[in-house]
């Protein structure tokens, strides 16, 4: 606590960024003048819990918020008082986790491994498209394309802003779409790296919105456009750093170990599902046609597949990882690496072996070809993914029946809000028919 208190008071701030995740994801935060960050360290800040999406009811209010100090860094882009900012984890007023604290449930899940002599290694590619103020694309780029003056300087100002925050971009570069982008950073520790993709999403946001633009991490905001996913690569070590998915003799460099890991995940991808792809607009982008995965499937250079084994540079051992493709960036990163990491487990302690790797264009394969192949599909709505996960005992107990109950509750109210919505495309094709 003193170490924290000599940089804040080096580093002249004045005020404090208390930040923290809602049950959707979407970051919240209270700021306190410097001056209260000595008790706040000590007891925490109160803040009002019935406010929040999905956390308390009335009578459950108090809660308090006590900054993880390893997430201490300076808000680059507070000029007039200058910020710093903590991620928060989130207590009761008796002084326990609260139970309901998104961020606390991936600890508990990561305490599991640790406890299986397991660490759980992450990194997310989070893609977004940069917007005019009247909701057009910034620039007409394609893939790797950087042409757009205005485009290259947001992003060059992003990634500068995230190195404040500890945050090392490994790349960032134009996607597919008409003013899309990706940036891809660390890979590391499931927590850390879950901190970071709020912050990402955080500093984008903002820093988009100073300079007269909208970035959007909606999973597919126009038709016929490529959708922005949220690849994720995973890995399992040993306490001392070890990478326990490589295997040097096996075809595809991966050890029985990581093959009961997609067998997990391959078992438990339809429950989960809801909290990887959580929004009605996600499975607009989970369509044939857009590399963004439909079928539940896995295999190396197979990018119509579910789960994908990268090729890593020279074989080497360290990088042996797998990537799952179809969560989307408007996820909780805490529940969804929460859920990806139980599933995975799930299948390493009951031996769950993967069907045969699938090589070939899915998308080209007709029903009964799938059907023979024993391919199912992903969920292909808001719908069906909300009926997949009330099946889930897994997803009961990672989350708790409670926190469960309540996270469905408000994606059924989302997907009864959309039943009931008249879009345009129904005008259009309905209005002088009929």
């Amino acid at each position: 606590m003193e170490e924290i208190r000599e940089r804040v008071e080096k580093d002249g701030v004045e005020f404090i960024s208390l930040q923290f995740s809602d049950l959707l994801g979407l970051v919240k935060e209270v700021v306190i003048p410097v001056e209260e960050l000595g008790d706040t360290l000590s007891y925490g800040a109160w803040f009002d819990g019935s406010s929040i999406e999905g956390f308390a009811r009335i009578q459950e209010s108090d809660l308090f918020l006590k900054p993880d100090e390893s997430t201490y860094a300076i808000v680059p882009w507070q000029n007039e008082g200058k910020t710093a900012r903590f991620i928060c984890d989130i207590y009761d007023k008796d002084g326990n986790p609260f139970p309901y604290d998104p961020r606390h449930i991936l600890k508990e899940e990561i305490e599991k491994a640790r406890a299986s002599g397991y660490t759980y290694n992450v990194g997310p590619e989070p893609e977004f498209y940069l917007l005019n103020e009247d909701l057009s694309p910034l620039d007409a780029g394609g893939y790797f394309d950087m042409s757009s003056y205005a485009g290259y300087s947001l992003i060059k100002e992003i990634v500068r802003s995230l190195k404040s925050f500890g945050i090392e971009a490994e790349a960032a570069h134009h996607e597919v779409g008409r003013g899309q982008y990706e940036i891809d950073f660390n890979y590391g520790e499931a927590l850390t790296t879950a901190d970071r993709i709020i912050t990402l999403k955080y500093a984008v946001k903002k820093i988009a919105q100073m300079r007269g633009f909208v970035a959007t991490f909606m999973p597919k905001p126009f038709r016929g456009a490529p959708g922005s996913g949220m690849h994720v690569h995973e890995s399992l070590s040993d306490l001392k750093g070890k990478n326990l998915f490589y295997d040097g003799n096996d075809k595809y460099g991966l050890s029985a170990l990581a093959y009961n890991f997609i067998g997990g995940q391959m078992a438990h991808i339809k429950e989960m599902c809801l909290f990887l792809c959580p929004t009605v607009n996600s499975y607009k982008r989970l369509v044939p046609g857009f590399e963004a995965p439909v079928y539940i499937s896995w295999g190396s250079m197979n990018r119509s597949a579910l789960i994908r084994v990268p090729k890593w540079f020279g074989a080497k051992e360290d990088s042996a990882r797998i990537e799952i493709r179809c969560a989307d960036p408007t996820c909780n990163p805490y529940l969804a690496f929460a859920l990806m990491l139980s599933s995975g487990l799930d299948g390493i302690q009951h031996r769950i072996t993967p069907p045969q790797p699938r090589e070939e264009n899915i998308y080209s394969l007709d029903s009964s070809a799938l059907s023979e192949r024993g391919i199912e599909p992903l969920p292909s709505s808001l719908f069906e993914a909300i009926a997949m996960s009330q099946k889930s005992d897994m997803c009961r107990r990672v989350m708790g029946k409670d926190l469960f109950r309540r996270y469905t509750s408000v994606k059924e109210e989302e997907w009864d809000d959309f039943k009931i919505e008249v879009t345009e495309w129904e005008r259009k094709r309905y209005g002088e028919i009929y």
